[in-house]
């Protein structure tokens, strides 16, 4: 298995970690037609050294083994799901809350982590001129600008592109398997551990195409260029699922929103997500110091104005945590496993339930297996399988019209069909499970 094969075969998440790995510096990132950020590879692209770092090449080491060598020794418990951790948390930070996507732990995190000199710098996405893409950024003083949830395909190949240029640490944030790519780089390049003493994990529900963007915008009523997009306009006087897109025309600066929920399931159905998620086995980023992601459970859902789950993986993340708990910055419930797993139940039911599934079919059409954690590897009856088949295609579809299209009212005339047939499965399988549970509790 090599980049080019993974490219090919749409298994890049666009991490843009192999860039630094081409010894003739002919690589670089582009555009591909789904709207992903991809390597493109020159003639002689040292592809050998590249894939070692890459997070799906399948002779690379696992989430389970690379847990084990940077988090092992500083964790004092683990999950077969959750992976090493030091303790688990929800709530929120009061100083940021209502200026971040969710409870405003990761700009708390980011603002403790410049003031006590653990790092020099973050590498984050950040916006610059309208648009959004990784930028280091050292000034807490300004820590409100960055937080907000960006649904855009950024890569961090600057990082390691200019890292050894970079006067003092660096901590990084990043979905999972950005986060494993720069794992990866630390296994090989041992320095790198001092150099990024930190990373901050993004709980995420699978990366977006930039035409996922353009669907919004065009569903807000923007029909030409807009800059400034805003994915989680929050109402705090409602729950944490009725949220706003938003962005700005570029020639009028008129604002333009549009209510989520009157779109449908935009994560559910797959929508504009990268073909790579489905073979990702890490959903809740377990090779960082730290994991954050929406708690998408009762009571903490209940809340517009949003809720975090927290998962503290080494002793400086913890004791980041336990300071703004005695400070009074952060306001958190100390959490069980079994919660924790409840809040993101939806990606381990389709990541992992569905696995299986997928990586046969996968292998049969790309011709080489796939290799991932073998507990994830179940088998599911033929209802769920059939969901999955059909997620698929609702995926692949929406990537393909929107390419053909790029009109909203086509688009969504075009995507009736398969939708309503997701919908359809979806309904009968929840039928089907409550029947299957009243039966159960007749029988008792």
């Amino acid at each position: 298995m090599n980049i080019e094969s993974i490219v090919k075969n749409n298994l890049c998440t666009g991490c843009g970690a192999c860039i630094s790995e081409d010894f003739y510096k002919q690589s670089k990132m582009i555009w591909d037609e789904n709207g992903f950020l991809v390597p493109q590879l020159g003639l002689n692209s040292t592809q050998e050294k590249m894939v070692m770092v890459c997070p799906f090449a399948t002779q690379q080491k696992n989430e389970d083994e690379l847990g084990e060598l940077f988090l092992k020794d500083n964790s004092m418990n683990y999950n077969s799901k959750l992976g090493y951790y030091t303790n688990l948390y929800a709530g929120y930070a009061k100083q940021f809350r209502e200026t971040s996507s969710s409870g405003g732990i990761a700009t708390y995190v980011f603002k403790r982590l410049l003031e006590e000199k653990i790092v020099d710098h973050l590498f984050i996405v950040k916006e610059k001129n309208g648009e959004y893409s990784y930028q280091f950024f050292s000034n807490f003083q300004e820590i409100t600008k960055i937080s907000k949830t960006r649904y855009v395909p950024v890569t961090m190949a600057e990082l390691f592109e200019k890292i050894s240029t970079i006067d003092g640490k660096v901590a990084v944030s990043g979905v999972a398997c950005f986060v494993k790519a720069v794992r990866l780089k630390q296994y090989y390049y041992p320095e790198l551990k001092d150099k990024i003493p930190f990373v901050v994990g993004i709980i995420c529900g699978g990366l977006k195409s930039k035409y996922y963007t353009d669907f919004l915008a065009q569903s807000a009523g923007c029909f030409s260029e807009y800059q400034n997009a805003e994915y989680r306009v929050k109402n705090k006087e409602s729950f944490a699922l009725d949220y706003k897109f938003s962005c700005v025309e570029k020639n009028t600066n008129k604002i333009h929103m549009v209510e989520m929920k009157t779109l449908g399931d935009m994560w559910g159905t797959g929508l504009f997500k990268s073909n790579a998620c489905d073979f990702c086995d890490d959903v809740v980023t377990e090779l960082a110091d730290i994991s954050l992601g929406d708690a998408w459970i009762d009571p903490y859902d209940k809340s517009g104005l949003g809720n975090s789950i927290v998962i503290t993986r080494s002793q400086i993340a913890d004791d980041i945590i336990k300071f703004g708990l005695t400070s009074n910055k952060l306001v958190l419930d100390t959490l069980s496993e079994n919660i924790v797993l409840k809040s993101q139940q939806g990606s381990f039911n389709h990541r992992h339930n569905g696995l299986k599934l997928r990586m046969e079919e996968a292998s049969n059409s790309i011709g080489y297996s796939l290799h991932k954690r073998k507990r994830f590897l179940i088998n599911q009856d033929f209802l769920l399988n059939s969901i999955q088949i059909f997620r698929g295609k609702t995926r692949a579809n929406s990537l393909k019209y929107w390419r053909s299209e790029r009109n909203i009212k086509s688009f969504n005339e075009k995507m009736k069909k398969c939708l309503f047939s997701l919908r359809l499965l979806t309904r009968f399988n929840a039928y089907i499970k409550k029947y299957l549970s009243g039966l159960r509790v007749k029988v008792k």
